[in-house]
């Protein structure tokens, strides 16, 4: 199940000045710490003249996805959503495989 939570959380991130690239490293959500994976997906949006950028991306595991938004603005990171990886499931039904 995916679950919806727009909690503040704590993230580690990096700049690549070359590749023009921020990425988050490691999130501090939950009293736990994860080490982050590579970014599945990444957008930014605007709320107002806020900035927002989104990144979907799981842990270097592989058992929990997250989708994290970081406030240009504020400077503070929000935990959108997660789901963990074993309750990820696939219907093929609705195209006749």
């Amino acid at each position: 199940m995916r679950e919806s939570l727009n909690e503040p959380v704590s993230v580690i991130c990096t700049y690549n000045a070359s590749l023009h690239r921020f990425t988050p490293l490691q999130l501090g959500w939950a009293n736990e710490t994860y080490r982050l994976g590579k970014v599945d997906f990444y957008h930014k949006t605007k709320s107002g003249t806020k900035v927002l950028h989104h990144f979907s991306m799981a842990d270097v595991g592989g058992q929990v996805y997250f989708k994290l938004c970081f406030d240009a603005d504020t400077l503070n990171w929000t935990l959108e959503e997660y789901m963990n990886a074993g309750e990820a499931s696939v219907n093929y039904e609705g195209f006749g495989v």
